[in-house]
């Protein structure tokens, strides 16, 4: 056998682990550095955080236009209620009376 006949046999036995083991490689980073890999997992625990802070808002805002709902219930509609709602579209006011416009999450 010559030397270059070795050297081709012996290249390609190591063609098929080369690829393997590049394979392997691949996957491995794959899973460290992935869209769903390790090095993801922080970023997705601080995105929970962020929308539960952003869920607990919501059901907050929702909670307070279901009990604004119930109180324009047709049988039973709140008439305090109701003179504002309807003073504040109409745009309809005493003279004398001064509107002085508040946030849904103040209190007086």
């Amino acid at each position: 056998m010559t030397q270059r006949h070795k050297f081709r046999k012996s290249m390609s036995r190591a063609v098929g682990p080369a690829v393997a083991l590049i394979a392997v490689l691949a996957m491995i980073g794959y899973i460290i550095f992935g869209p769903t890999g390790l090095y993801a997992w922080g970023d997705y625990s601080q995105s929970v955080e962020k929308k539960r802070v952003v869920l607990s808002e919501l059901a907050k805002k929702q909670n307070e236009l279901q009990n604004r709902v119930n109180l324009l219930d047709r049988r039973r509609v709140d008439p305090d209620l109701a003179d504002e709602y309807v003073r504040e579209k109409l745009g309809v006011n005493h003279q004398d009376e001064v509107i002085i416009p508040m946030d849904g999450s103040e209190k007086p």
